[in-house]
């Protein structure tokens, strides 16, 4: 298990806390912070999609512009630009909503969810539909079999594993299943970090580059209304990160400054607050939208009575 890193303070009182473990790289790649398990193997989630959309490059996946790159990585929240950028892609293809094997769900954000429900869950509206439309795509242009791309043994798989290997130096080990169904490789927090510090600072046109620059470039396409990421990158664009799920965040500056934490217990309203404290350990320069980021409010009656923090002082 990790430490204590964020608090909930209620009417001065310390409600709750959440522990984790936390790495921040400086531009060599050396831990100037290390708090926990750092060297201890998680599975990333869809912290994975960036590397995940490397491996599609490489294997000849030719998005027409970069939203288009971006809704490939993307944890979309269901919205009509996302739904829209992924049948834009399926359609390309030749490929209808069917081909899809991602579970069906709703979308993520309450409008779009509203919307929605009047009909039943669709595999379009899971948040990896995107990421899932991508890879039928490359599939296609390489021949492969657009049925069982799931599966760990097909070529498209084999080429992310190879990737995510390559990308992070971690020896690959038992796979697990993340939520889409995809195979999901453990990585320790401290090679998920220089993974991304190696996206930021790859020659310009690589194809790592180009994600780091897509994700960079369209904050709400990979995540939605009031996502973490659109909210982090809006406050700071030079910043080109990713979420997962159950408390995972990763992300890299242009110089090679990087960062990945895991929550213990998965908890969504630890994850502001620590990144925006792990970015102001970073350096960046802090803003009065940093500032209200990094302190989520505690309401009692409608008012704010309190406020999630990272601890003081243990990002410092």
């Amino acid at each position: 298990m990790g430490v204590e890193l964020v608090e909930v303070v209620r009417s001065g009182f310390r409600e709750c806390v959440h522990s984790g473990s936390v790495i921040v790289l400086d531009t060599e790649g050396e831990p100037t912070h290390a708090l926990g398990e750092v060297h201890v193997p998680i599975f990333p989630r869809s912290t994975n999609k960036p590397m995940q959309a490397v491996a599609l490059l490489r294997n000849g996946f030719d998005p027409v512009d970069d939203a288009e790159l971006a809704i490939a990585t993307a944890s979309h929240f269901g919205e009509t630009d996302h739904i829209d950028l992924v049948r834009r892609l399926l359609d390309r293809y030749g490929f209808d909503e069917s081909a899809l094997e991602c579970p069906p769900d709703y979308p993520f954000e309450e409008r779009a969810r509203a919307e929605a429900m009047a009909g039943p869950p669709r595999p379009i509206f899971m948040n990896c539909s995107g990421k899932h439309a991508a890879m039928l795509a490359t599939c296609a242009i390489n021949g492969w079999p657009t049925t069982g791309y799931l599966e760990d043994k097909h070529p498209l798989q084999q080429a992310v594993i190879d990737t995510v290997v390559d990308l992070t130096g971690e020896p690959e080990t038992d796979l697990g299943i993340d939520g889409c169904g995809l195979p999901i490789i453990p990585v320790s927090l401290v090679n998920l970090a220089r993974a991304f510090a190696a996206m930021a600072t790859a020659d310009p046109g690589s194809p790592q580059r180009r994600v780091a620059e897509a994700i960079r470039a369209n904050p709400r396409v990979i995540s939605g209304t009031n996502g973490p990421d659109l909210l982090a990158m809006r406050a700071t664009p030079e910043l080109f990160c990713k979420i997962g799920a159950d408390g995972v965040h990763a992300g890299a500056l242009p110089d090679g400054r990087a960062f990945a934490y895991k929550i213990d217990d998965g908890h969504d309203r630890a994850r502001m607050p620590l990144t925006l404290a792990i970015l102001h350990r970073m350096g960046i320069e802090w803003t009065d939208e940093h500032a209200v980021l990094a302190a989520t409010a505690v309401l009692g009656g409608g008012a704010r009575v309190g406020v999630i923090r990272a601890i003081p002082g243990v990002i410092e």
